[in-house]
């Protein structure tokens, strides 16, 4: 593959690594560092974390201002293996302290109702409910308080010469432009960012899969109905039951693509939640304030290779799962853990062979989330031009889970996440 050679050399054959001792940079504007950081958001602040506590020098750039960065509602779960990374990172004591342990999961069907006991399936692995806000603000402030430089309203441009020792990050600050000389620039800007641009498009594949529904989300000022989470499949469509805290409760209706929001009143969404989450026996949802609603669309994404030259691509720069599997920021952090774990074994000991292998180590655990993200979607939803076939496939699959020890730990270990590298 043109501009990517192995064991960290350049395309002259000579030594790529060139650590910066100081293990600090100059906090504003700084003009050189090992690891440029385009996005602040949970995985490049999860990035930059283990990347300083391994003495590795770096910078984040984003393009929104704090306030922002830290009110965007995103995902709610936590596999063990990001808690993990949060805990080594030093980010984790008001997640030990607030966040909610969950064991399982329930699945719902044809009114009745199955747990999935994940510590009993897996040896002990389990899920925590820490919203991702939180998990940002959290890592923003260790940042902040005697991290690297964080800059926010840095909008990058441009990443040039990705294929040589010396690329160059372009971005706009304060009203000026600016330059970032790094030796490896780690892409965390999301899927509308632009590090995927530095990948030559002829050298760059996209695997797309674009679902035929979406979700209705709302936040709700009420007590969850439940201990975890509820998954329905319904024949008016899914319907997910989360929460945010003891007493803000997270909820979810499959919807028709292109869906406005204000479509949906309060009392239609409740009527409806209650019709999908209907079990026989005295469970009974509870109803309050919405005080949220929004439109996710649903699609599957993956760009291949992860790695050109000198960038790396993370998160949700690198792909994209529908949300069913709870996947999204936990196959970001796993992504940062690896790419973390190769940078800090290159700064100790000038051996590059993990970060060759970066792409390939990501791309396995990649498809593995999105086969499992992909058959939580098509298990529990209702496609609008489904037939009685069809759905009676998904009943005898949920059956099957249900029956079968080892269907229930397939979901259940990869629910709960895979072990990591």
């Amino acid at each position: 593959m043109a501009g990517t050679t192995p064991h960290g050399t350049t395309p002259d054959g000579t030594t790529a690594h060139r650590t910066d001792r100081r293990g600090t940079a100059p906090r504003t504007n700084p003009r050189r560092t090992t690891v440029g950081i385009v996005g602040g958001g949970p995985a490049g602040l999860l990035l930059a974390r283990l990347l300083h506590r391994a003495g590795v020098d770096c910078v984040v750039l984003e393009s929104r201002e704090r306030a922002y960065v830290e009110q965007r509602q995103r995902a709610g779960i936590l596999e063990q293996g990001t808690v993990d990374a949060l805990r080594e990172s030093g980010a984790a004591g008001r997640l030990d302290r607030e966040g909610i342990v969950h064991e399982g999961i329930e699945l719902r069907w044809e009114r009745r109702g199955h747990r999935i006991d994940f510590p009993e399936l897996t040896g002990g692995r389990k899920v925590w409910v820490y919203a991702q806000t939180e998990v940002v603000r959290d890592l923003i402030a260790l940042q902040l308080a005697d991290g690297p430089p964080l800059l926010f309203g840095a909008t990058v441009r441009e990443i040039t010469g990705a294929d040589t020792d010396r690329p160059v990050v372009h971005y706009t600050h304060e009203g000026r432009e600016r330059t970032l000389e790094c030796d490896y620039v780690a892409g965390c800007d999301g899927f509308h960012g632009v590090t995927r641009a530095a990948i030559p498009e002829q050298h760059r594949v996209s695997h797309e899969r674009v679902y035929p529904y979406s979700w209705l989300g709302i936040l709700a000022d009420v007590a969850p109905s439940c201990d975890e989470l509820i998954y329905a499949h319904s024949r008016r469509g899914f319907a997910l039951h989360s929460m945010r805290s003891a007493t803000v409760s997270r909820l979810y209706l499959q919807v028709p693509n292109g869906t406005d929001p204000a479509e949906w009143s309060d009392e239609r969404i409740w009527d409806e939640l209650d019709a999908r989450f209907a079990v026989d026996g005295d469970w009974k949802l509870r109803r309050g304030p919405i005080t949220s609603k929004s439109v996710l669309p649903m699609r599957s994404h993956v760009t291949e290779p992860m790695r050109w030259g000198r960038v790396l691509l993370a998160g949700d720069a690198a792909h994209i799962v529908p949300p069913t599997g709870a996947k999204g920021l936990n196959l970001a952090a796993s992504d940062v853990i690896v790419l973390a774990r190769a940078l800090a074994h290159l700064h100790r000991t000038g051996d590059a062979d993990l970060l060759a292998a970066y792409s390939d180590t990501c791309l396995r655990r990649v498809w593995r989330a999105e086969h499992f993200s992909w058959f939580m979607t098509t298990t529990l939803h209702t496609d609008p031009q489904q037939s009685e076939f069809q759905t009676r496939l998904q009943l005898s699959q949920l059956g099957r889970i249900a029956s079968s020890p080892h269907a229930a730990a397939e979901l259940a270990e990869n629910y709960a996440g895979l072990p990591i590298g």
